[in-house]
């Protein structure tokens, strides 16, 4: 078995929260975890909704089911019964004890409409996302702290050539995706996920059978990864209106298939564009929906540049999730076209900026946007960081170096 990085947080957030939920898109290795965790290092009863006795019990008589459950439970989907989350908020709110439930959800459970009641100050939530290149190679991935640190990680970086890279990105993360051998297998693998994740989840938080629109929209989105979110053009495009995109998305962000980055504001939004990038939230299923294998993406700069940024925000978010820092992923882009594709932000307003170029020989040019944030950000700037598909590491000035990709998962974590 992989060793998942986020298992420690699992564990820590057991020793002080009544209520754990750990959730992220089907098929994330979501019970697998906490199985392994169940063998190990928490001793707990399991249950899962995907079986009908429990599903039929919690749904009857929630009070009543919760009661009844020990003193230490795993509940797995919890998003098929949420009128549990009532009966869960008032038996903790009885008797408040550290790690009595670990749930777990391939749906948000937090944005489901039945949910009447939140668990504010009484639940942590975690989210799981598709291996990251550092749990493939059996690394705990420091390079988001290493960012904020004092001193920047120089050297080389094997592993950064661009056809390295578009194995990895065309590959992605999804465990049974991961483990299949070949891109036929795969290719079937990820056609049968978008199928599960229509007919079972969408279905199961809309009670509607047949939206014939999301396959087509599905592949819209993905075709518009990286790029700015306008859900007037996209609904244009789609043939759907505008209402009923606005539906449709807000289910694909349940579900986890897209995730959002937020604009960098710092106080200055009258010079900044405000809309959000889009993201697939693995690199697989975004070649998958495109039909890109290897070849295409090699020679096809314009998918290929979109692809590696969205492979590097997906790094960057797996990763921030165990990282000290925890700083949040925005991007930047002034209404004079001035851009930098991430920003990271910690919680004193420090900022890294992140500029992804599909070159092994960047120049002083590709680091005009960095620059940018940097005189617009003043003493909270501090670095830039330009990733290509060279091998080393170089300083391009004061606090603003070209960096492997390969560094992403090759700087490991301090010890906590």
């Amino acid at each position: 078995m992989i060793r998942r990085n986020l298992a420690p947080l699992i564990m820590e957030s057991l020793a002080d929260s009544p209520v754990v939920l750990l959730r992220g898109p089907r098929q994330s290795g979501k019970t697998t975890l906490v199985r392994s965790l169940l063998s190990g290092e928490h001793d707990a009863h399991y249950l899962t909704f995907d079986d009908a006795g429990p599903l039929a019990a919690a749904t009857a008589d929630p009070d009543g089911f919760v009661d009844a459950l020990p003193e230490r439970v795993v509940l797995d989907e919890i998003q098929r019964a949420p009128g549990l989350f009532r009966a869960l908020k008032r038996s903790v709110d009885r008797r408040r004890t550290p790690g009595r439930f670990l749930l777990t959800g391939s749906a948000n459970a937090l944005v489901l409409p039945r949910v009447s009641e939140s668990l504010a100050g009484r639940m942590e939530t975690l989210t799981l996302w598709p291996f990251s290149q550092g749990e493939l190679e059996g690394v705990v991935e420091g390079f988001v702290d290493a960012c904020f640190a004092k001193t920047f990680p120089a050297g080389r970086f094997p592993g950064s050539e661009w056809p390295s890279l578009v194995a990895r990105i065309v590959r992605g993360g999804f465990p049974e995706a991961v483990r299949r051998a070949g891109a036929a297998r795969r290719r079937a693998w990820f056609e049968g996920y978008v199928t599960t994740l229509l007919e079972r989840d969408v279905r199961d938080l809309t009670q509607i059978h047949a939206l014939r629109e999301l396959p087509r929209l599905l592949r819209l989105v993905a075709s518009r990864t990286s790029g700015l979110l306008n859900l007037a053009d996209l609904a244009r495009d789609a043939a759907l209106p505008l209402t009923t995109l606005q539906r449709h998305w807000a289910l694909l962000e349940a579900v986890f298939f897209v995730r959002t980055i937020p604009s960098w504001s710092g106080g200055h939004t009258a010079r900044l564009v405000k809309a959000p990038k889009v993201l697939i939230c693995d690199t697989g299923l975004l070649c998958a929906l495109l039909d890109l294998d290897a070849p295409r993406l090699e020679r096809d700069d314009l998918m290929a540049g979109a692809a590696l940024e969205s492979f590097v925000a997906l790094e960057l978010i797996r990763q921030s999730a165990w990282s000290r820092t925890r700083p949040a992923l925005l991007h930047y882009r002034t209404h004079k076209q001035q851009e930098v594709d991430f920003v990271l932000e910690d919680g004193a307003g420090r900022i890294v900026g992140i500029e992804v170029k599909k070159t092994a020989s960047p120049g002083s040019h590709d680091f005009r946007g960095l620059r940018n944030l940097a005189e617009a950000t003043g003493k909270k700037f501090v670095r830039g960081v330009l990733f290509h598909t060279g091998e080393t590491v170089v300083g391009f000035g004061s606090n603003l170096h070209a960096v492997p990709v390969g560094a992403l998962w090759s700087v490991a974590a301090a010890s906590r």
